[in-house]
């Protein structure tokens, strides 16, 4: 057992974070064309941490692992809605040679998507490059896809959840219609929770905002309904997965032959139905247990929806601000971790 602690690092710090930056990029094997990390000191490093952050992980209070924070808008990577979007950069992801293979870098990765939901960015992005495949999955396993490529530099990125409360049923409905907003044909939207959580609640608002035809119910018992447009939009397709045997039975429906003409929104679709797009909404709805003794009213105003965007086509999706969704509240920082 190991005492492995990352936190936000001070200016204070700057002589550790280059420590560590020069000993691992030093460790690389040559690259061409080389790289820059090697040219920080003390005084570039200080300036980066004053301006906007950093993380400094420590194994048994010894420096360990650094990152320096920078923050840009969409605008800086193109795409559609460039303006609205804003994200966290690391740079000089570093662990020291002495502590790799620790989970250093994982639980300095998983402390800077902390610090960008805290400050209420939509995702996280870095470069790294070509010529180490190592490095390129680890970022790959942990959600960052390639957004581009400028030679031997590849851009990775990661959209973080949306997090918000919908207490009441209108609520959810109100989700689920301003959600319809940036839904287009080709788009699949998954729904994981309990029973009662709000599934088609969300549902009816999906079918509210994009304009189908048809009341959106329940399809428990005919497995998938089909809702046409009636504003020449996509269609609305509506599966619940829950008495479904496996992927096999799901792949009787048939949802691929018209998922690129529709917005198909399958309930109970965790575990079955990712295999259908690589790209997706996973939207979980989640009802807590409440008080002893509480009313089934005060149950239901602790109704939260956690939505994750998975894939490329969703990384310039301006989602927070489409939801309403602002600055993750009581995200904790970065604190202690053992591995």
């Amino acid at each position: 057992m190991i005492d492995l602690h990352v936190a936000e690092a001070k200016p204070t710090d700057a002589a550790a974070l280059v420590g560590v930056i020069h000993a691992a990029f030093g460790a690389r094997p040559p690259l061409n064309p080389p790289g820059t990390a090697l040219q920080e000191t003390t005084e570039s490093v200080e300036a980066a941490l004053s301006a906007v952050g950093g993380l400094l992980a420590q194994v048994d209070g010894e420096p360990a692992g650094a990152i320096l924070l920078a923050e840009i808008d969409g605008a800086d990577h193109g795409g559609s809605t460039p303006e609205l979007t804003r994200w966290l950069d690391l740079r000089r992801v570093s662990v020291h040679p002495k502590f790799q293979n620790r989970g250093v870098a994982t639980a300095m990765v998983g402390c800077a998507e902390e610090v960008a939901a805290a400050r209420g960015l939509d995702g996280v992005r870095l470069v790294a490059r070509a010529e180490l495949p190592a490095t390129l999955a680890f970022w790959g396993h942990r959600g960052y896809v390639e957004v581009g490529r400028e030679g031997t530099t590849v851009h990775l990125a990661k959209r973080l959840p949306v997090e918000l409360d919908a207490p009441a049923a209108q609520d959810m409905r109100d989700v689920g219609r301003r959600l319809a907003a940036v839904l287009r044909a080709g788009d699949l939207v998954l729904l994981a929770g309990e029973l009662g959580a709000g599934k088609t609640t969300l549902t009816q608002g999906i079918g509210a905002g994009l304009s189908v035809r048809g009341q959106v119910t329940s399809p428990t018992f005919v497995i998938a309904r089909v809702h046409p447009s009636t504003v020449q939009g996509p269609a609305l397709v509506h599966v619940d997965a829950y008495r479904l045997g496996g992927v096999a039975e799901l792949d009787d429906l048939d949802l691929d032959a018209s998922l690129d003409e529709t917005v198909t929104v399958v309930e109970w679709g965790e575990g079955l139905a990712e295999g259908l797009a690589g790209d997706r909404l996973e939207v979980v709805l989640s009802r807590s247990v409440g008080a002893a003794g509480a009313t089934a009213e005060d149950q239901e105003d602790l109704r939260q929806v956690r939505i994750v965007p998975v894939g490329p086509r969703w990384l310039d999706v301006p989602l927070r601000v489409v939801l309403g969704a602002g600055p993750e509240e009581g995200v904790r920082g970065p604190a202690v971790a053992a591995d």
